[in-house]
């Protein structure tokens, strides 16, 4: 490999972005969470997102051989997961399909960029725009594929680096944003701009999270996702969002180059931790210190066909977690045939192995949120508060339960270059850890509900078996040989009448009064069955009954 930065060509550039955004509840009709597919299938003309009707159960013609590669690829849990039973099944019903839906919008075909101040603008063909929902999780997942040929390396790596950022991370001295895009543009299919950036104003970022504490999502990226809304704004809206990761999104890349041996490894380095390309002028070493990268190949790496034999020789694959790139050979045809080859794996079975890691990291966040939520929100003194709470927390571990039963597997495959990938995408994400933390919280809060709930069940307990033993001490009396104290059997109904009315109410009273005072009942009557103590210890606890709170 060249010691030094070569200027490589790429030929064929791909981007496949992937964002995760945490819905917020709608209430249904019924009390109940509305499915936010249905609410955004139901707005109809006034939303420009259409359900995405899959391959598997859509016209003939759609399935493509490539659609059979990747649906076994995967092991059959997997398989439910992302294209359910099959829907001409009988008896399965309505629960036949998968538990994701997806939805695309059709009238934006392109996207016009400007990486850097001073350099010319880049046209991205869009290949389609999605939203994945899942049933029983209130999340979403915005999917956008981008692809465009013969850029130069450094506007490989930069786009990388700036295209894919939820709002900019700050301004330099000229008021730039910084580290995204200078100026992206969505285009329709006539090359009319429908929408653009505003990235470079920085007043208007900087006092939306003066008023609301919470970042604002640029223009065109809260264009795209219209008609849901950004939860920490004033815009109407029943589906509404809020960022649940960091603001880059997640990405994969597809990069085929005329030479992929000629690139340096400081340019791999580069592309593989998505840290841009270096400024012009600037020295184009390493991003990090040696010693940091040392065993970068081992760590981030995986090299099986980095060779020079084989079907797509010279193929390599650089996963980090928040990205996965391939990158080969441009003059073979199996690594650019989009039918059988490296690029149509990169976009089927690559793309779902890193759509489920980050969905399940998501998930375990969304969470996380929810816990912390839901303690932010309790007042100990209101009690429709610790009802609000205890019902969240509940329904936090119903949630929990599916989630683990449906959707949270360590192998999706068998095949040895997808378990590959996607352990080495769990493990830069970490997400045995994480899932583990998530866990314990769950089950700690579940737990304390659980004990919060035995401990008032004793109590009612206890207070009604004081209730019971200065009870019996009437009904004893009263009925002592089935005697009535009271002759009043030919007394007239209205005396009977009143009798009962006034017997009623005392019992009632003298009822709610010992109720009243079973907690101190119940400590004389511990002291009183205590053998130990002495006939003046039980007097005093007796007394004790009647004392009041404060002496």
């Amino acid at each position: 490999m060249s010691s030094e930065s070569t200027p490589a060509c790429v030929r064929q550039f791909r981007q496949v972005l992937l964002w995760p955004l945490r819905l917020m509840p709608v209430r249904g009709s019924e009390g109940r969470h509305a499915k936010p597919w249905q609410l955004l299938a139901d707005m109809g003309a006034a939303s420009p997102w259409r359900e995405v009707v899959d391959e598997y159960a859509g016209e003939r013609g759609r399935f493509q051989e490539r659609h059979y590669n990747e649906f076994v690829s995967f092991l059959p849990y997997v398989q439910r997961f992302l294209y359910g039973e099959g829907r001409s099944q009988k008896g399965v019903g309505a629960n036949a399909g998968s538990p994701m839906r997806v939805f695309r919008r059709d009238d934006v075909s392109a996207v016009r960029v400007v990486l850097r101040p001073g350099t010319p603008p880049v046209t991205l063909e869009l290949a389609h725009v999605d939203l994945y929902f899942f049933l029983d999780l209130d999340l979403v997942l915005l999917n956008i594929e981008v692809n465009t040929r013969d850029l130069t390396l450094a506007q490989a790596q930069d786009m990388l680096y700036r295209f894919g950022r939820g709002y900019p991370a700050g301004w330099d001295a000229d008021g730039n944003a910084q580290h995204c895009l200078l100026s992206a543009e969505w285009l329709g299919p006539e090359g009319r701009v429908l929408a653009c950036s505003d990235a470079n104003q920085r007043d208007v970022f900087m006092a939306h999270v003066s008023h609301y504490r919470a970042p604002r999502i640029a223009a065109h990226w809260a264009w795209l996702l219209e008609p849901l809304v950004s939860d920490h704004s004033d815009q109407a809206g029943a589906l509404r969002y809020r960022q649940i990761e960091y603001y880059r999104m997640p990405q994969l890349c597809f990069l085929a180059l005329d030479n992929p041996r000629a690139l340096s490894r400081n340019d791999l380095i580069r592309l593989g931790l998505v840290t841009g390309a270096p400024a012009p002028g600037h020295d184009s070493g390493l991003p990090a210190a040696e010693q940091y990268l040392a065993d970068f190949e081992k760590r981030f790496c995986y090299d099986r066909f980095w060779t020079d034999s084989g079907s797509a020789p010279h193929t390599r694959y650089v996963c980090s977690g928040h990205l996965l790139l391939v990158l080969g050979d441009a003059h073979s045809p199996f690594f650019t045939s989009p039918e059988r080859g490296v690029l149509a794996q990169f976009r089927h079975q690559h793309f779902l192995l890193f759509l489920i890691a980050h969905f399940q990291k998501a998930a375990l966040l969304m969470f996380s949120d929810r816990l912390a939520e839901a303690l932010k929100n309790l007042d100990i003194a209101d009690a429709a508060s610790v009802r609000r709470f205890k019902r969240t927390i509940r329904d936090s571990f119903a949630g929990f339960l599916r989630f683990t039963h449906r959707y949270w597997f360590h192998e999706v495959s068998e095949q040895a270059q997808v378990r590959a990938l996607f352990r080495l995408c769990a493990g830069h994400l970490e997400l045995d850890s994480l899932y583990t933390e998530v866990k314990e919280r769950i089950g700690e809060m579940n737990r304390y509900l659980d004990a919060d709930s035995l401990r008032r069940q004793a109590n009612t307990v206890v207070r009604l078996t004081v209730v019971t033993i200065f009870a019996l001490i009437g009904t004893v009396t009263t009925g002592f040989l089935g005697m009535n104290l009271l002759a009043e059997t030919e007394a007239p109904t209205s005396r009977k009448l009143a009798i009962f009315a006034m017997v009623f109410v005392l019992a009632t009273a003298l009822t709610i009064y010992t109720m009243a005072k079973s907690k101190r009942l119940s400590d004389f009557l511990d002291v009183l069955s205590d053998e130990r103590a002495s006939a003046w210890q039980k007097i005093k606890a007796l007394a004790l009954v009647w004392r009041r709170a404060g002496d």
